[in-house]
């Protein structure tokens, strides 16, 4: 879900892509960034195709249901995610930090769009009665309340979902340029993967909706990729 010249999206990075922080260095910004790109593409495509045809087959979640939840609320975690690539890629002339900004922009988009489809498909409302992240408190696959990997969750419903920025780190990214803004992006943006990845696990406990699952890894794997790509601009961004 990539333009040429043009910053761009999100996807699934596969093991040989996910090299080590050392390897990182050791190669040029742009050429990690189109290893991610080219990753972010692939998932798409992946989840989008494997998407269309696993619904078929499996069971239709009901509104309450953790799918239900995922999609909508990681709808909303990714529209975030396209307003701050839009407002840094005004804000720099950095060539690399404006094609990752267009990609996950792009890439976030089109996702957001295919879980409304999912919810579509299912005969669901966009919103549901109860507030958001209710469905992270729900029991796993293994009956108890905690996440794969992270112990219990502290995110409970109504609180503000995990990685977004809050309005005032909003207001002060819109208010910086240069350098100081590419590095507050990276670092806003780095710990909304985070929050994504965390969503994205807490489903694959709740879920064995293929569909979901399918998209969930794919999201998991390629936001972690981005974020050692993130990393590695930071590093070469230092702080004044």
């Amino acid at each position: 879900m990539t333009a040429a010249g043009s910053p761009n999206f999100e996807t699934d990075a596969s093991a040989s892509d996910a090299t080590s922080a050392a390897g990182h260095r050791r190669r040029s910004p742009l050429a990690l960034l189109l290893v991610a790109v080219v990753a972010i593409v692939a998932v798409g495509v992946i989840a989008f195709s494997v998407g269309r045809l696993s619904t078929l087959g499996d069971p239709t979640p009901t509104s309450d249901s953790a799918e239900a939840g995922f999609a909508r609320d990681m709808q909303t975690h990714h529209n975030q995610g396209v307003e701050l690539s839009f407002i840094v890629r005004d804000l720099t002339d950095d060539d690399a930090v404006r094609l990752l900004a267009y990609d996950i922009a792009t890439t976030q988009s089109a996702q957001s769009g295919m879980m409304q489809g999912w919810l579509n498909v299912w005969k669901l409302p966009a919103h549901g009665t109860d507030p958001e992240m209710t469905w992270m408190m729900q029991p796993t696959l293994k009956g108890d309340g905690h996440n794969h990997g992270s112990g219990e969750s502290a995110h409970k419903p109504g609180e503000p979902m995990p990685g977004l920025a809050t309005p005032e780190q909003i207001t002060e990214l819109k208010g910086l340029s240069g350098v100081a803004a590419e590095r507050m992006f990276l670092e806003l943006m780095i710990a909304h993967h985070q929050g994504a990845i965390e969503m994205g696990e807490a489903v694959l406990d709740r879920s064995t909706n293929s569909t979901v699952r399918t998209f969930a890894n794919g999201v998991v794997k390629s936001q972690q990729s981005e974020i050692d790509l993130m990393n590695s601009m930071l590093e070469e961004r230092p702080a004044p």
